[in-house]
């Protein structure tokens, strides 16, 4: 049985930061499962969409060897919903790989998890993550541990291949 990864999303989602990587670990032979608050198509920010395979409260989160966290608007309101942050906390307390792009980090900081850690972000919630702790580098791709973290789209090869390999030595 192939590993599970699991996405977290809502509507506003940067549409290539969940594709890209997406169709990246299928290809690796990964099963990919996006969850989201409903089972409703989501749409992203360029208007492609989606329909979740599952709700937030579906997910057993330990069934799980990854959580990727697209960017976008999606973040902001995966955040607000408390079973989404406890999936994430999930991840976080078992030293899971985590994988967060653009915005994705403000899901990380509604779960306590950027304090003392390495990352990179979406240039606006640089700020945030300093407020709340975590330690900003201005990279392509920053890997502290088993949270890997990227700024934009324009980023995606190299958070695509340091998720890939981090997963196939997990």
């Amino acid at each position: 049985m192939a590993p599970k990864v699991l996405f977290l999303i809502e509507d506003g989602f940067e549409d290539l930061e969940l594709f890209y990587p997406m169709y990246r670990l299928m290809e690796e032979g990964f099963e990919v499962v996006i969850a989201s608050s409903s089972l409703n198509e989501k749409v992203g920010k360029y208007g492609y969409r989606i329909k979740p395979h599952k709700t937030f409260d579906d997910i057993k989160p330990e069934e799980y060897s990854a959580l990727v966290i697209p960017g976008g608007k999606s973040p902001e309101r995966v955040r607000i919903n408390e079973k989404a942050v406890s999936i994430t906390r999930h991840f976080v307390n078992e030293n899971k790989v985590i994988a967060a792009i653009c915005h994705g980090p403000q899901l990380l900081i509604s779960a306590g998890a950027v304090k003392d850690k390495k990352l990179t972000c979406w240039i606006g919630i640089r700020d945030d993550v300093m407020a709340a702790g975590g330690i900003y580098e201005d990279k392509v791709v920053v890997v502290d541990g088993n949270l890997i973290t990227s700024r934009m789209p324009s980023d995606l090869p190299a958070f695509c291949r340091e998720l890939v390999e981090k997963l196939r030595h997990s």
